[in-house]
């Protein structure tokens, strides 16, 4: 199944919003679901994740009438860091209560605990009914630095490899997904995950929760040399990244134009603008895509939005 095809599930950052004014772009939290190659992999689990969820339950069920005959849902999950708006949706994913499901999860960009104990402390326990040892499907959560890559490959668990250098960073066989990721301390408290993922001759780089510099981030740049989509932060305009009354410089997110300069200086193929205020209604955003109109290869986010990388 040769495909690597992309659909935004929820563009907000911050907090999700339910206004009438919002429907066009939608308001849920970070999340991304990408098919690649048979393989499912969502990036950040804001409340968009919570549709996903649901849609893949409905398939489980639609698959056999009795339950032990049904298809397994299989999953991999990329946290890029554990502020709410990414993870929001976490528990409300309904596979995970699922016996037969399998979902791995990884991240952390904090070295003193584990994604696990943060995802436990942070949504289970006393946030939720349940512990994070109740969950009934088989959850794997591992911690993933910028020296480790995954390899996606059939008939396997989730394959960690070790990147040294570029030539790790290639495709080991044809049909191979391969994910990797480097930290970005261009957030505030510890920094952020950015992911590549790579399958044949096609790549995705997902940069979301990063500010940039004069000049550009040249780490980001170089990660995203070439890469046929890249999506990127655009919480603010310049206008209110620059506002006298409440400056958001130091708070972890781009411009819109930060945005479009990572794009031409890593040769990027297309932008995709995410992670839009939650102040930011549909006339706002339709306001900024109009400014954008004439670059075919730089769209604003919004929930359904689906992308062919084959």
């Amino acid at each position: 199944m040769s495909e690597f095809k992309v659909k935004f599930r929820g563009v907000r950052g911050s907090y999700p919003i339910a206004n009438k004014d919002f429907l066009q772009y939608g308001g849920n939290t970070s999340c991304v679901e990408i098919n690649v190659n048979g393989h499912l992999i969502i990036l950040d689990a804001g409340t968009g994740l919570i549709d996903i969820g649901n849609e893949l339950i409905a398939k489980y069920i639609a698959s056999a009438t009795k339950s032990e005959k049904r298809t397994p849902i299989n999953a991999t999950v990329l946290i890029s860091h554990i502020h709410q708006d990414h993870i929001q949706g976490f528990t409300f994913f309904r596979p995970l209560h699922i016996p037969s499901s399998n979902i791995n999860v990884f991240g952390n960009v904090n070295y003193n605990e584990s994604l696990a104990d943060e995802i436990s402390e942070l949504l289970f326990g006393k946030s939720f009914p349940l512990d994070l040892g109740d969950i009934a499907g088989n959850l794997n959560i591992k911690d993933l630095n910028e020296t480790e890559g995954i390899i996606l490959r059939h008939g396997e668990s989730p394959i960690i490899k070790r990147i040294e250098n570029e030539k790790d960073a290639q495709l080991e066989k044809e049909d191979d997904v391969l994910i990797t990721c480097y930290r970005s301390y261009a957030h505030p408290q510890e920094g952020v995950l950015i992911y590549k993922i790579q399958y044949k001759d096609k790549t995705l780089v997902y940069s979301t929760d990063k500010e940039s510099y004069p000049g550009g981030d040249k780490k980001l740049i170089n990660f995203a040399r070439g890469c046929n989509l890249l999506i990127h932060d655009a919480q603010y305009t310049t206008e209110d990244y620059l506002d006298s009354f409440v400056p958001k410089q130091g708070y972890g997110h781009s411009t819109f134009e930060m945005a479009v300069d990572a794009k031409n200086q890593s040769g990027a193929e297309k932008l995709v603008f995410f992670h839009f205020d939650p102040s930011y209604d549909d006339n706002k955003l339709n306001s900024i895509k109009e400014q954008y109109k004439l670059q075919e290869d730089i769209i604003l986010a919004y929930e359904g939005l689906e992308i062919d990388l084959m």
